[in-house]
C-alpha cells in the first residue's frame, strides 16, 4: 500500500531512464513519449546541454535564497526579458505560481486606480493552475469541484469570442483579461488568427492589463519561442513554466510597463524561486533555442505530421478534427464510434504515451522529434483509433 495521498491515479508503469523522445521502464521496455511530461521536457529527456548545466551548477552551489543576489537569476532575467520584449521578471517554482504572481500584480494595479473590487476576465475551459486563486481563474467546473467558496474576482467568458469580452467594457471593476494563447488542458483549442490582437485592442482601449498564460503554449511549442509572437503582439504580463526548465521546476512571471512596477520589496516572494540550480537549467534551455534549429524542426515536423496524418485517416470516420499548431496536437474523436476513456491505457500497452481530454487525444511531443519518430507515432495512433 502506497503512502502517497490518493489525488493521483498513476498508470502501472515506472520509468527509470529517458533519452530524447523515449522513456525506458523498470522492465527495460521503451516508450515513445508524445506528451513530454505534459509539455515540460520540450527539448527531450536528458538533453546534453541542460544536463551539463545541472551537473556543473550542482557541484558549485544549489541554493542561497533571494535574500542575496543570484548571478544566474539576473542573467536569465536579462535574456528572457530581451527575448520576450518585457521589462521585469519574477521567478517562481511552477506555472500556477507564475499565474498567482500575475494575479497579485493585477490586484496592486487595481489599488493604484482606487478600484477596491477588481475583476479579471478569464475564459471558459481555460486552465491556470490549482492554487485557490488560479483555480478560481480556471474555467472548468470539474477542476473546481469541492473547493468552494472560490475567489469571486473572476468572470469567465467564452474563449475565442471577442464580443464576450467587449460586453464588459462598461464594468468599471474590470482591470485585466487573462487567457491562454492556445487552450491546452481543454484539448488544444486554437483561436482565430486575430483573436489575441483584438483582445489586446480592447485592453488598450479600456486601460486593462493583458495577461497571457503561456505556460503550456510557449517555449517553442507552437514553432515560435512565445506563442503570441504569431500575432506580433506583446502582453502586459506573460507567464511561463513547464518547458522553461525542461524538467526542473521553474516558473516566470514577466511584465512590462506599469505592470512591471507593481511588486515592491515585501509584496511577494518565493524561497526556492530562481535559485542557482533551476536558473542554470533555464539558461541551458535558452541556449539550445538560440543556437540550434529546434524551432525550424517544430515547424517542419508540424507540417509533416499534418500531411501524413491527414493522408492516413481519410477513411477513418472516428476522427472528426485535427487541431495542430506547431507541436501542440489535438485529435478530436467521435465518442459514438470510439471509447475515448480507454485510449490512454490502450496506447500504453503499445508503448505510447498520450493524454486524452474529453473526446480529444492531446499530444505534446518533444520539439526535437524526427520524421522517423513521427512515422512511428502516426502508425501507433492509427492502430489505436482503428480498434
Amino acid at each position: 500500500m502506497s503512502n502517497l495521498m490518493s489525488n493521483y491515479s498513476p498508470l502501472e508503469v515506472t520509468f527509470v531512464k529517458g533519452e530524447g523522445c523515449w522513456l525506458t521502464d523498470t522492465k527495460g521496455d521503451q516508450y515513445l513519449d508524445a506528451l513530454s511530461g505534459i509539455g515540460v521536457v520540450n527539448l527531450g529527456h536528458c538533453h546534453p546541454v541542460i544536463t551539463k548545466n545541472l551537473i556543473d551548477q550542482s557541484q558549485q552551489l544549489l541554493h542561497t535564497s533571494n535574500v542575496y543576489r543570484i548571478g544566474n537569476q539576473e542573467k536569465l532575467a536579462k535574456e528572457l526579458c530581451t527575448l520576450a520584449k518585457m521589462d521585469k521578471v519574477f521567478f517562481s517554482n511552477s506555472g500556477a505560481e507564475a499565474n498567482e504572481a500575475a494575479i497579485k500584480i493585477v490586484r496592486l494595479f487595481a489599488r493604484s486606480k482606487d478600484i477596491e473590487k477588481p475583476v479579471i476576465l478569464t475564459a471558459n475551459q481555460g486552465f491556470h493552475g490549482r492554487t485557490m486563486a488560479t483555480l478560481s481563474a480556471t474555467g472548468q467546473s470539474k477542476v473546481q469541484a469541492g473547493f468552494a467558496p472560490l475567489m469571486s474576482e473572476f468572470i469567465h467568458v467564452n474563449y475565442d469570442d471577442i464580443e464576450a469580452i467587449s460586453d464588459y467594457q462598461s464594468n468599471a471593476n474590470v482591470v485585466a483579461v487573462m487567457v491562454e494563447p492556445i487552450q491546452g488542458e481543454a484539448g488544444i483549442i486554437i483561436p482565430k488568427n486575430d483573436y489575441l490582437n483584438k483582445v489586446q485592442e480592447l485592453c488598450n482601449k479600456n486601460g486593462w492589463l493583458l495577461i497571457l498564460d503561456g505556460v503550456q503554449s510557449c517555449m517553442g511549442r507552437t514553432g515560435k519561442l512565445f506563442a503570441h509572437e504569431h500575432n506580433q503582439i506583446t502582453p502586459d504580463i506573460l507567464c511561463l513554466a513547464k518547458g522553461l526548465g525542461n524538467g526542473v521546476p521553474i516558473g516566470a512571471c514577466l511584465a512590462k510597463g506599469v505592470a512591471s512596477k507593481m511588486l515592491t520589496p515585501g509584496t511577494h516572494g518565493s524561497t526556492f524561486g530562481g535559485n542557482p540550480l533551476v536558473t542554470s537549467a533555464a539558461l541551458g534551455v535558452l541556449d539550445v533555442f538560440q543556437n540550434t534549429n529546434v524551432l525550424e524542426n517544430v515547424n517542419k515536423m508540424s507540417e509533416y505530421f499534418r500531411s501524413e496524418f491527414d493522408n492516413k485517416i481519410k477513411n477513418n470516420i472516428a476522427v472528426k478534427e485535427l487541431r495542430i499548431k506547431g507541436l501542440m496536437i489535438g485529435i478530436g474523436l467521435d465518442s459514438n464510434i470510439i471509447d475515448c476513456s480507454q485510449l490512454v491505457k490502450k496506447a500504453l500497452k503499445d508503448n505510447l504515451l498520450i493524454n486524452v481530454t474529453g473526446t480529444t487525444i492531446r499530444m505534446l511531443p518533444p520539439l526535437i522529434i524526427t520524421k522517423e519518430e513521427i512515422d512511428i507515432l502516426i502508425s501507433k495512433l492509427i492502430k489505436l483509433i482503428s480498434t
